[in-house]
């Protein structure tokens, strides 16, 4: 069950769940905070357990607020564009083919037909983005599979305002923000691996952050640069 509690001007999401510990979380990248208790906890001690948190509370969400974003694209030539944590200089030209994209080891080329307008172009390159993806997800996902020892029936790939990735668990499936392509790749593998040891265990709890120690060390410093990165406008 579910509730909301006011802490000033903190919304908290309150989840009752069976869980042994409290588990208190800010989401990147709009500070959202949410606190999953055992079923049994009282509203006032929850309330109070985050009271004794909102420094930490208040700390997390100025990190977020200050992140960079980027600005909106305008996809026009010499623009900045970013693929794998590498900034690259936009081309774009217009020719009466397929619409496609086209990398070299400095510019990002776009190819759209003549007159194709800001959002047409922006279509044209989050398809180009979801091509990267797929053909770096499989691997990196079997990888995984084999040392977590799960499977994950399927992938999908979707822009999200909120979150880098999700998992389902009792369908098998996750979830990841084609932003990730504009991210150096082992950000890309961390998020692969939180989401699939969510297969193992669905929460936050100190069993999933002991997987995560054990499974991939750097866990919190890939986490604190991949918030640290900038963010989509």
């Amino acid at each position: 069950m579910s509730e909301v509690f006011e802490l000033g001007d903190i919304t908290i999401s309150l989840t009752r769940k069976w869980v042994k510990n409290v588990h208190l979380t800010v989401h990147p990248p709009d500070g959202r905070v949410t606190l999953v208790a055992p079923l049994t906890t009282r509203t006032e001690v929850a309330r109070a357990y985050a009271i004794s948190r909102l420094h930490w509370i208040r700390q997390q969400q100025k990190l977020f607020f200050e992140q960079q974003r980027e600005q909106p694209r305008q996809f026009v030539t010499r623009e900045s564009h970013h693929v794998w944590g590498r900034r690259y200089l936009l081309t774009v030209a217009e020719a009466d083919v397929k619409p496609y994209v086209k990398l070299d080891h400095r510019r990002i080329h776009l190819f759209v037909r003549p007159g194709a307008d800001q959002a047409k172009k922006a279509e044209v390159m989050h398809e180009w983005h979801k091509a990267i993806l797929h053909a770096e997800l499989p691997g990196l996902i079997s990888k995984w599979e084999h040392k977590l020892g799960v499977k994950v029936n399927g992938y999908y790939l979707q822009r999200m305002k909120t979150k880098w990735g999700s998992c389902n668990h009792r369908a098998g499936n996750i979830r990841l923000n084609t932003e990730l392509v504009k991210k150096p790749k082992d950000l890309l593998e961390y998020v692969v691996v939180h989401e699939m040891l969510h297969l193992l265990v669905p929460t936050h709890s100190g069993r999933f952050v002991e997987l995560l120690d054990q499974h991939y060390p750097g866990w919190m410093e890939a986490r604190r640069e991949l918030n640290e990165l900038a963010l989509s406008a």
